[in-house]
């Protein structure tokens, strides 16, 4: 008795105001106690055994659907014997990890006692855990221990026993876990986590969770909706077949009694106050927003990887080549970013150096401040690498102008858009092509005037399509108008007139006013020689129109332009191999021209020597898909037939049909070139058989 306390039962201990540490009689357990009170005797040892039936599991399994394959998998995992089995399910937020983790938990509460659930997405929240499952161990322990003490008497108890199942929800960091998981021995622990990596030497080989089949989607959409519903399957197929998303969206429009269409128009509208709601008495914190923004509040030390991300958002979700992203930092730090989105399942990188990420994630991060911004650098890379993408390229493009739909057109936006225009012309897609360069100069017209630069090169591409397709009224019209107003915005000395007048003179020139058009190209390409620098663009572009306006001439009077024409392209290409190399795509233009010239004065073999150095020199087309190449070595091989190899015209010509095949649909003149290609290799059969 100590202070008018007494204690009472054997081995009891009994503590008057504070005391630092208590003993028993046999001085075995020692706990620290900050007020009086009497321990009961039962607190001095572990109970040998759980109570029977003793389980912790939300109400999480009533709405599953799917995943057999996963549930298989999980109980492959769990039938190794002794010792600890530790198995972590990793995914994205919202994709069903902790559902799928109920779903199994409460198939085995026959095989496992207890079977606890714990939220450990912090170490406060897993100490907390543990110390809920000491007090359901030993309730009289409840409201006398410490948080701290309670949650060291659970990992004795677990530490000691078998036959146990343990499910640690939503684990942000495997060193939270690693002490818990270092001292039990015989039990099993299923961990579900955001985080794909850092499990070795903690966990089995981590199970990848994937979204919803759609049918899956569909069905768990209509059981929360309460009913079939049309065009459901399009609203789970626009969200990715993401569970958490498809449960807030069906749960809104149950309770909005509104259609699945109706609110994919309100996530067209205002995607981020979508991705916010949810209905009544749902947790706020579970909405998809709010998912996000947690892991994204956890990689805020690592701030290139939320401005990757808003990048990415606005590209194709699949097959985002990793070259792609290298130009926004230092090797490291992209690296790092990649790295830590890729752990924390914001992206899965792909052993083909490819980039992807799950669809709603992009549209989330697609939403909210600092989305223009994104935007108008994703557009940007995108533009910079319009030369050369490769196949992929368009994908991303393309995605990119959908995405951008419903903004306000901002000048990357629209280069990028010519570029897109660009790429399928030189593919030989001159409608498609001609389409986007209407639309961009329309659009920019209206939003930022007939006298935008923008504005007018729209004006000239749109104006060489004309041209090529016959339309030389048309073209000529447009380059007449733009070149008034590059005039009286820029003056007459500008890159931009310039390259209006390069245009003009070349138009000239195919519509057949040779000796007008090559005036215009001469006088042109002198002011621009004087305007401008050496080694300017328009002036290299000026002196090949130049080049090839002698080079028209030849063909069309050899006896009398042939040799001017030689002598002039000759010392443009000697100019323009010093300053840009044999490689270079003005170098190989003119030694086309000159091979033309060569063979309009009747030298064969010398345009077949040119035309076959240009093979040899032009550099292959990232992707493989290279129609200027395909054209090149198609006048090689009408070259050779016209020289007499029949047998060498048709080497060449039977596998280059082939490539024409892959990639011309249609007719147009990718077609034609097709069919002139079969007549030829007609022509050298016959030959080589006579």
């Amino acid at each position: 008795m100590s202070g008018g306390v007494e204690a009472s039962g054997e081995r009891s201990i009994v503590a008057g105001a504070s005391l630092r540490q208590a003993l028993s009689g046999d001085g075995a357990v020692a706990y620290q106690v900050e007020k009086s009170l009497t321990l009961p005797p039962e607190a001095l040892q572990m109970p040998p055994q759980a109570p029977s039936n003793m389980v912790n599991l939300p109400e999480r399994t009533s709405l599953f659907v799917g995943r057999q394959t996963e549930l298989a998998r999980l109980d492959a995992a769990f039938t190794d014997t002794g010792g600890v089995v530790v198995q972590a399910v990793h995914g994205l937020g919202g994709i069903g990890k902790s559902t799928l983790a109920a779903k199994w938990a409460a198939g085995r509460t026959g095989s496992y006692n207890p079977v606890w659930w714990i939220t450990a997405e912090t170490p406060l929240e897993l100490e907390s855990g543990l110390a809920g499952l000491a007090v359901a161990l030993q309730p009289a322990l409840r409201d006398v221990l410490s948080q701290e003490a309670l949650a060291e008497r659970a990992v004795q108890w677990l530490a000691a026993q078998e036959g146990w199942l343990l499910v640690l929800d939503n684990v942000s960091d495997p060193a939270d876990v690693r002490p818990l998981l270092g001292r039990t021995t015989g039990g099993r622990v299923l961990i579900t986590t955001r985080r794909a990596t850092g499990w070795h030497g903690i966990a089995k080989e981590p199970l990848s969770l994937d979204v919803l089949e759609l049918p899956q989607a569909v069905e768990l959409f209509e059981q929360i909706y309460g009913g079939t519903a049309e065009d459901a399957g399009e609203l789970c197929r626009k969200l990715g077949c993401l569970p958490l998303a498809v449960e807030q969206a069906a749960a809104y429009c149950a309770e909005a009694c509104i259609s699945p269409r109706a609110y994919q128009d309100l996530l067209a509208r205002s995607p981020e106050r979508v991705f916010a709601s949810t209905a009544e008495g749902v947790d706020a914190e579970k909405t998809i927003a709010r998912v996000w923004q947690v892991t994204m509040a956890r990689l805020a030390d690592t701030p290139l990887a939320e401005t990757m991300l808003r990048i990415i958002a606005w590209w194709a979700p699949d097959g985002i080549p990793r070259a792609y992203v290298e130009p926004l930092g230092e090797q490291m730090d992209v690296t790092e970013a990649l790295r830590r989105l890729a752990a924390h399942s914001m992206i899965s990188l792909g052993q083909d150096g490819t980039i992807s990420v799950h669809r709603l994630v992009q549209a989330v991060a697609r939403a909210g401040e600092g989305a223009s911004e994104a935007r108008d650098r994703a557009a940007g890379l995108l533009g910079h690498l319009a030369s050369v993408g490769g196949p992929e390229w368009i994908t991303h493009a393309e995605s990119l102008i959908e995405h951008a739909r419903e903004e306000s057109p901002s000048e990357n936006v629209l280069l990028l858009t010519l570029c897109i225009g660009g790429w399928l012309a030189a593919r030989l897609s001159l409608d498609r092509a001609a389409e986007i360069y209407e639309a961009v100069m329309s659009v920019t017209e209206r939003a930022l005037g007939q006298w935008s630069e923008i504005s007018l090169h729209a004006r000239k591409l749109l104006a060489q399509l004309c041209q090529a397709e016959g339309d030389h009224n048309r073209a000529k019209q447009l380059l007449t108008e733009g070149l008034a107003l590059a005039r009286a915005v820029f003056g007459r000395k500008a890159p931009q007139t310039i390259s209006l007048h390069t245009a003009l003179a070349e138009l000239k020139m195919r519509a057949g006013e040779l000796d007008s058009g090559l005036s215009v190209a001469v006088t042109n390409a002198r002011r621009a020689e004087r305007a401008l620098r050496e080694e300017d663009p328009e002036v290299l572009k000026a002196r090949e129109v130049v080049a090839w306006g002698w080079g028209l001439l030849a063909r069309s009077d050899p006896d009398r332009y042939a040799e001017r024409a030689a002598v002039e392209i000759e010392r443009l290409l000697g100019q323009v191999t010093r300053s840009h190399g044999e490689s270079s795509s003005r170098t190989l233009t003119l030694m086309w021209e000159l091979s033309g010239v060569r063979y309009a004065a009747g030298d064969i073999t010398g345009a077949i020597i040119l035309i076959e150095k240009h093979i040899e020199k032009q550099q292959a087309v990232p992707g493989g898909i290279d129609l200027r190449g395909l054209v090149v070595r198609y006048q090689l091989v009408e070259l050779l037939l016209k020289a007499g190899d029949h047998q060498r015209a048709r080497q060449l010509a039977v596998p280059l049909l082939a490539e024409f095949e892959q990639i011309i649909d249609g007719g147009g003149l990718g077609g034609k070139l097709r069919d002139r290609l079969a007549d030829l290799i007609t022509r050298a059969d016959d030959n080589c058989v006579s």
